[in-house]
C-alpha cells in the first residue's frame, strides 16, 4: 500500500471519531465564551503569521510531500490575563469533518512563536486525528485544501497529560478561550 493509500485508508477508519469530534468542535469552538449570566461573548482577536508561508500558501516541506515538519508561526495580541496558549492545525476542506493535524496546549503565556520542527518548552500535545501525539503533516490530494493554524489564548492552563484525547483537549480549549487568531493557508497536491 502506498503512503497516500495508507492515509486514505486510515482516514476512512477514523470517520466515526472525526464526525463526533467535528460536531463537538462546531458546537464548542465557535469562538464564544461566557460572561456574566452565560451570555455569549466573542473572543478578542490575535494576530497570527508565518514568514515561511508567503502569500498564505503551505510549502510542500510542511506537508507529506516534503519534510513533514511543522512550519514556524508567530503571534501577538494575547490579553494580559492569558494563563496559557493552545494551537490547533486543521483542514477546513476535509469532507464532512475537519481533520486535526496538530493540537498543542499548555504553551506558556509569554510565548509568541513556535519554531520550525519544534515545540515550545513545557508545551504538551494531544492526540491528533491520526491518533498520534505529533504534527501529522497535511497531505493535500486531488485539489487544493485550506489549512487553518489557530492560536488560542486561554484563561487557565489545561493541565492535561501529554497524549490526552483530542476531543477532551478541544473541549477544554473551547471552554477557556479568551482570544483567538488564525492564519488560513492553501496546500496544493
Amino acid at each position: 500500500m502506498t503512503s497516500s493509500q495508507d492515509r486514505i485508508s486510515r482516514g476512512r477508519s477514523r470517520r466515526p471519531f472525526r464526525y463526533a469530534a467535528a460536531v463537538a468542535a462546531i458546537l464548542t469552538l465557535v469562538g464564544c465564551g461566557e460572561a456574566g449570566q452565560g451570555a455569549p461573548v466573542p473572543p478578542r482577536s490575535m494576530s497570527v503569521s508565518s514568514e515561511a508561508m508567503p502569500e498564505n500558501v503551505l510549502p510542500a516541506r510542511y506537508t507529506c510531500h516534503g519534510a513533514s515538519i511543522n512550519p514556524p508561526l508567530d503571534w501577538s495580541g494575547a490579553p494580559a490575563n492569558t494563563k496559557s496558549l493552545a494551537l490547533v492545525v486543521d483542514d477546513s476542506s476535509a469532507p464532512i469533518t475537519p481533520d486535526i493535524y496538530w493540537l498543542v496546549f499548555d504553551i506558556q503565556p509569554g510565548t509568541t512563536d513556535i519554531q520550525q520542527d519544534g515545540l515550545p518548552t513545557g508545551a504538551r500535545q494531544a492526540l491528533n486525528s491520526a491518533g498520534t501525539m505529533s504534527y501529522d503533516a497535511p497531505c493535500p490530494s486531488g485539489h487544493p485544501h485550506m489549512y487553518r493554524f489557530t492560536v488560542y489564548a486561554l484563561n487557565r492552563q489545561l493541565s492535561m497529560a501529554n497524549g490526552a484525547p483530542l476531543l477532551a483537549v478541544w473541549t477544554a480549549i473551547a471552554n477557556a478561550t479568551i482570544a483567538r487568531g488564525r492564519i488560513v493557508v492553501t496546500g496544493y497536491p
